[in-house]
């Protein structure tokens, strides 16, 4: 039998790669109220098989993720002040404080975006940095809503997140008007510079999708597609990236 063609067989090769390349960067998620222990421990199963960075969850499944996650490299990742960013500084604080304990590995709290639209910056930095002091030694992401912002709010959004000591902003909740566009993982990453993660969240469906991001600036994907986006991972994605 004759030997395989090469190129093909590094095409192949470059799918597998790019297929793991894209699930390592994954927040696999859950965020719907009526999500059930159930789905929320396939969703745990999934992301340990295919080796994604997160289970991203409400923080009422916080313990039972991180129990279900112990011994992986998956990490529990946890949202805060979810999905308004209304519920205050302090009380976000504690909620973080409160998923920490039960086991949570990353935070994701949404700003005050009433604050921010408002030029309240005073509030606006005391909420983020209230929510960094009770992560410390744990991965902060801030989600500023981009779709309720202007590029001058994002912009200051992700510069404030950048100077408080956030490792990451991050577009959406997935529960607003909108989700993750190019031009804003393009002007974010473009703010914070190399040093802090861009995550893409909201609308993420498709490998297509979420490498365009990537090739924008995201280093980190949400979204509860994962594995249909891991199965495209060899279509459109840049070979070898």
């Amino acid at each position: 039998m004759p030997d395989g063609d090469p190129e093909v067989e590094d095409l192949e090769q470059n799918s597998v790669r790019n297929s793991q390349t894209l699930a390592g960067m994954i927040d696999h998620t859950i965020l719907k109220p009526e999500a059930t222990r159930a789905e929320v421990a396939r969703l745990c199963d999934e992301a340990i098989a295919y080796g994604f960075a997160s289970v991203c969850v409400n923080a009422v499944h916080a313990d039972f993720v991180a129990r279900h996650l112990k011994g992986s490299k998956v990490k529990t990742c946890v949202v805060v002040g979810f999905p308004l960013g209304a519920s205050g500084a302090a009380a976000k604080a504690d909620e973080a404080s409160r998923a920490i304990a039960a086991g949570a590995d990353e935070i994701d709290m949404v700003i005050d975006i009433g604050a921010l639209r408002e030029g309240d910056l005073d509030r606006f930095r005391a909420d983020i940095a209230a929510v960094r002091r009770a992560t410390t030694g744990k991965l902060l992401k801030v989600i500023i809503e981009t779709c309720l912002l202007d590029d001058a709010q994002k912009e200051t959004a992700c510069r404030t997140a950048k100077e408080l000591g956030a490792d990451f902003v991050k577009t959406s909740t997935g529960f607003s008007s909108g989700g993750a566009t190019v031009e804003d993982i393009a002007l974010m990453r473009r703010v914070v510079g190399p040093e802090v993660g861009v995550k893409a969240s909201g609308g993420v469906r498709t490998a297509e999708n979420a490498w365009a991001m990537v090739e924008a600036g995201a280093t980190r994907i949400g979204a509860s597609a994962g594995i249909a986006i891991v199965g495209g991972a060899g279509k459109g994605g840049p070979v070898g990236y």
